[in-house]
C-alpha cells in the first residue's frame, strides 16, 4: 500500500455501547474505562488480521502496554454509542505504538490515545523480538 493511500486508509474501528457500569454517578464515563474501550479496539484489530491472542500466549509470548498517553477532549454519556478506531503509528522490532480515538455517535471526538505495546517473553516476562508471522500482522498492507 502507498504512503498516499495509507494516509488516506480509514482506521480500523469498533462500536461501543456506553452502560450503567461505564458511568459515574452523574452517568458520565468514568476516565479509566476508555483505556478498556481501546484495548477492545487493539484485540479486535488484531481478530480482524486473523490473529489471535490464544496462540500467542499459547507459544509463551504475550502483550504488555509499556506506556499509554490519553487526552480527555468531552465526555462520553450513557447510552451514548461510541466509535473506538486503532491504527498503527510505528512499528519497532520489539514494539508497536497505536494511535486510537474515541468518537460519539455524532463523531464528536472524545479521545485521543497513543498506546506503545512490547512483545514479552511471558516466561521470563522480558522483552522479545516479534517473531516474523506477527511483523506481518501489524504491516499497513497485510489485511
Amino acid at each position: 500500500m502507498s504512503e498516499e493511500a495509507m494516509e488516506n486508509a480509514e482506521p480500523f474501528s469498533i462500536k461501543v455501547r456506553v452502560y450503567f457500569e461505564d458511568t459515574d454517578a452523574g452517568g458520565v464515563v468514568y476516565n479509566a474505562n476508555y483505556v478498556k474501550f481501546i484495548e477492545r479496539a487493539r484485540t479486535e484489530w488484531l481478530r480482524h488480521r486473523g490473529y489471535e491472542q490464544r496462540g500467542m500466549l499459547d507459544s509463551g509470548l504475550g502483550f504488555v502496554v509499556s506506556s499509554l498517553e490519553i487526552g480527555f477532549k468531552r465526555p462520553a454519556r450513557l447510552d451514548d454509542e461510541l466509535t473506538v478506531t486503532c491504527e498503527v503509528e510505528s512499528l519497532m522490532s520489539a514494539s508497536v505504538t497505536f494511535r486510537q480515538t474515541v468518537l460519539n455517535q455524532k463523531g464528536e471526538l472524545l479521545v485521543t490515545a497513543k498506546a506503545r505495546i512490547a512483545c514479552v517473553d511471558m516466561k521470563a516476562m522480558k522483552p522479545c523480538l516479534f517473531p516474523d508471522n506477527l511483523k506481518k500482522v501489524f504491516a499497513p498492507d497485510a489485511v
